[in-house]
């Protein structure tokens, strides 16, 4: 039973670091879908009543289009795995930040919170509460009547 609870243990484990990603949907949770979808039509529009000649028009949609595709692989080509590997550094320090000083801190503060929540309930129970209750039985007989006068 805990060989078979390891060899499950370690599958999870080597599938998860050597996960299939898809080549073809590469923003499968689509993140960047109204960010950095621009195209052409989003950036340069003539309204109606001034239009370029349609062989600038072509040449300027066909140039921005190839420039930024080529400029997007050229720039991915150079700066993509060492900001890959820093945005990685930057997520793995954040974790380990957060499992072991945030959330340590967090549980710390809570167990002390709820020890000293119980210290002050009891003093607000045991001296508030019948001052509180004796107040409420003098004041309970008094009333007030309001009458105008002219």
């Amino acid at each position: 039973m805990a060989d078979q609870y390891n060899i499950s243990e370690e599958k999870i484990m080597k599938d998860s670091l050597t996960k299939e990603i898809d080549l073809i949907n590469r923003d499968p949770k689509q993140i960047n879908e109204d960010v950095v979808k621009v195209d052409f039509e989003d950036v340069i529009a003539e309204p109606d009543g001034t239009h370029s000649l349609d062989g600038v028009w072509k040449a300027s949609y066909t140039t921005f289009t190839v420039s930024k595709y080529w400029c997007y692989r050229v720039l991915s080509a150079i700066f993509g795995i060492p900001v890959a590997l820093l945005w990685g550094f930057l997520f793995a320090c954040i974790s380990f930040c957060h499992i072991w000083a945030v959330m340590p801190c967090i549980k710390s503060y809570l167990i002390e919170t709820q020890c000293l929540s119980r210290i002050y309930s009891l003093c607000v129970h045991t001296f508030c509460d019948p001052l509180f209750e004796a107040l409420g039985k003098i004041f309970s007989s008094v009333r007030v009547a309001l009458r105008k006068e002219a």
